[in-house]
């Protein structure tokens, strides 16, 4: 990644009066910013940052970032004063007293933040300090609600942050960028700030995955004079194109860009491409003054060469729920493709400033153009588990967005990936919950179908509430999942308990239809717990034999002794009864697979299993139906099938295979290796069995080995 002059200048100053000239340079000094970088490098006299350099250069420098997206005096105040209240003994009625209303909320806003800055993120598999980094977060969202600013300059605080990185260890290096990575970029990307962005994700890359960053960087200097040399012919004849057709040099600019690191590494990962098949990896940006100018450069653009239809795209008629506004075409140029952007100045601005080119934030105002911020009173307001909201939110905050319509012309911004379910949940929770089907552009399809942008929408609905709990992993916005979480967990304790109530009523049932009519359920502690707890299901048992004892005496003594429960064991099942079982059969109606919540239906002689959740077995429990208690056989070996990608490099199968049958002990039961001799990775396909059922568990063991690209548990109950 090359930085920009102005980031490398920030970059290179490390004295107090090299800050201040640079910030002298990029603001005009008003007397309230010249006292306030005074109080500023007062209050910090006596600090000094890990590199050894006067703390108060960090504040300078963040006021001057800050100073260059926007030219808000009160947030360049704030940025310089904005460690003052957490590092020194000044507080924020001193602020409020000596800079105003403003500046003492947005830097009240950025104490609340940072109080919790030293529980930094920890890598993502560390338990422990998940929820002090979804803390961070949603300190970071509820402070900006009031006054967007506060975000901005926390925007500028991490990038200078990251910009300094390399002064700390590498382990706090990794955990400052994932932070960085997961929290602030995202937040960058909502916010329509492009280029503090693309930094801070650059930045973030290249301390996580230094190895993937310097493959990057080489391929891009090792061919950027023949590809830059290519690039600006390109440049030079559509200039000359334009100019032809009336577009003079002085009503536009065009300049090239290189697509940033990071988002080419995404791309790679995303498409299972190389480098060289990333075909917007350059382009040109085109510059014009009106909104008619971009439609007919891109008219002049068509019919002189040759675009590829299918990867055309309108951010104007349609902007980006963060106020992005371009339109985009690939085209073939003498053999080469080349993407074209073209946007006007304004737009431009939107597009690399976003909300920090506006002069109204308060409120989460924006302007007709900008940003659109109802995401921030969604997320900031949201009252849920707190590690549940962070993932949630940076779900929300970091997606691709397509848009659909309704058929009355409502426009709907759904995360790319987005299905018919999702945009059902998006109208309203009772149109989510009661979905029977779509329409998609006039033609029936069904709910889990991906919408393209574009698309024109309907949602058939029926009487009934459906739980769809199998499709919580098939949806895409944090809405739908949500919902079908609660709509499933409502539905899965009501299941609990009336098979609580079937099972125990029917180990009795030679005593009495229903004995838990006899008896009152509080005093029968936590009752539905049994479908998950055999010994909770014999105290329950015990309880209410020594109800019938007490009861009824000598003459249900008889009728007692048929309650022990047996195991019985068919196959992979297992259930506990005190009656004779002759079979157990799996229902074709929910194909439950292994390790699925299961029920157990008793039918005479036969048991017959469900998943938990089928719809037909609900009507049955609901039924009160007879069941028993039931569980999957544990210590079982379970198959996996996966297709890793290798290295082609002698022993690295050999390596992967010791890595599973040796030290993990699974049994492979096939394997088929590419056949691409000149290729410098393998696909290779593999089935193996291995004692355990947690498919994540078991991929990750795989990934410390090799690159998955498609794995899966293949053990069907019915198998």
């Amino acid at each position: 990644m090359v930085l920009n002059k102005f980031l490398t200048t920030i970059k290179s100053i490390n004295t107090i009066d090299g800050a201040i000239d640079f910030l002298k340079s990029n603001f005009d000094f008003t007397q309230s910013v010249k006292k306030a970088l005074t109080y500023s490098i007062e209050s910090h006299k006596t600090q000094f940052r890990k590199s050894g350099e006067p703390y108060v250069v960090h504040p300078i420098l963040v006021a001057t970032i800050t100073a260059h997206y926007s030219n808000d005096e009160h947030m360049v105040i704030s940025a310089l004063l904005h460690d003052v209240v957490e590092d020194t003994d000044v507080t924020i009625s001193e602020i409020q007293k000596e800079f105003g209303t403003d500046v003492s909320c947005i830097v009240d806003g950025l104490t609340k933040i940072v109080e919790i800055r030293e529980h930094e993120l920890s890598a993502s598999g560390d338990e422990k300090k998940l929820l002090s980094s979804a803390l961070t977060f949603r300190k970071m969202l509820i402070a900006s609600i009031k006054d967007v600013r506060i975000m901005v300059v926390k925007l500028c605080d991490r990038l200078h942050n990251m910009l300094t990185l390399s002064a700390l260890s590498p382990a706090k290096q990794r955990k400052i960028s994932e932070e960085t990575l997961v929290v602030y970029a995202p937040i960058a990307h909502r916010l329509g700030i492009s280029t503090i962005k693309n930094v801070l994700e650059d930045l973030s890359f290249s301390f996580l995955f230094p190895e993937e960053y310097l493959k990057i960087d080489q391929h891009i200097k090792e061919f950027q004079q023949k590809t830059q040399l290519n690039l600006n012919n390109f440049l030079s004849s559509t200039k000359m194109l334009l100019e032809k057709n009336g577009y003079l040099n002085s009503d536009i600019k065009i300049y090239s860009r290189v697509k940033h690191y990071y988002s080419i590494y995404l791309k790679m990962q995303r498409k299972g491409v190389s480098i060289d098949e990333v075909l917007d990896l350059y382009a040109i940006r085109i510059l014009v003054k009106e909104p008619i100018d971009c439609y007919n450069v891109l008219g002049i653009v068509h019919i002189n060469y040759k675009p590829l239809v299918a990867r055309f795209k309108d951010y104007i008629s349609v902007p980006k729920e963060n106020g992005y506004q371009t339109v985009h075409s690939t085209i073939f140029s003498n053999s080469k493709i080349y993407e074209v952007q073209i946007r006007t100045f304004d737009m431009h601005d939107i597009a690399e400033y976003g909300v920090a080119a506006h002069w109204i934030y308060k409120n989460g105002g924006n302007t007709s153009k900008g940003p659109n911020l109802d995401w921030l009173h969604s997320l900031a307001t949201n009252d849920e588990n707190v590690e549940e909201f962070y993932n949630d939110a940076k779900q929300d905050l970091y997606s691709e967005d397509i848009v659909v319509y309704s058929p009355k012309g409502e426009i709907f911004t759904l995360p790319r990936g987005a299905t018919a379910y999702d945009f059902a949940y998006s109208i309203h929770t009772d149109v989510g919950n009661k979905a029977i089907q779509a329409n998609i552009n006039k033609i029936k399809k069904p709910l889990l179908t991906q919408l393209r942008s574009g698309d024109i929408v309907s949602i058939m609905t029926g009487e009934e509430v459906i739980p769809r709990c199998t499709w919580q992993d098939m949806v895409k916005t944090t809405k739908a999942i949500k919902s079908i979480k609660t709509l499933c967990h409502s539905r899965l304790n009501n299941i609990d308990k009336l098979t609580s109530r079937n099972i125990m009523n029917t180990i009795f049932s030679r005593y009495k239809n229903s004995i838990l009519d006899e008896v009152e359920e509080s005093t029968l502690h936590n009752l539905q717990k049994i479908v998950y707890n055999l010994d909770h299901l014999k105290n329950i048992k015990k309880l209410l034999l020594d109800h019938v004892r007490k009861k009824d005496g000598l003459i249900a003594r008889f009728k007692i002794k048929t309650l022990n429960l047996k195991r019985i064991q068919f196959d992979n099942v297992l259930v506990y009864s005190n009656f004779s079982i002759n079979s157990v059969s799996f229902d074709h109606c929910c194909h439950p697979k292994v390790g699925d919540d299961i029920v157990a239906l008793k039918e005479s002689k036969d048991v017959i299993v469900h998943h938990k959740m089928c719809e037909t077995a609900y009507r049955k429990i609901k039924e009160d139906t007879q069941m028993l208690y039931c569980d999957w056989v544990k210590d079982k070996f379970y198959k996996y099938k996966m297709v890793v990608s290798i290295p082609s490099v002698r022993g690295e199968i050999a390596k992967l295979l010791k890595h599973l049958s040796v030290d993990h002990e699974a049994t492979i039961l096939f394997i088929e290796y590419g056949k691409d001799q000149y290729a410098t990775h393998q696909y290779c396909s593999i089935d193996f069995e291995i004692k355990n059922d947690n498919k994540q568990e078991v991929r990750e063991l795989i990934e410390q080995k090799a690159k998955v690209i498609e794995f899966y548990l293949n053990i069907d109950a019915y198998k």
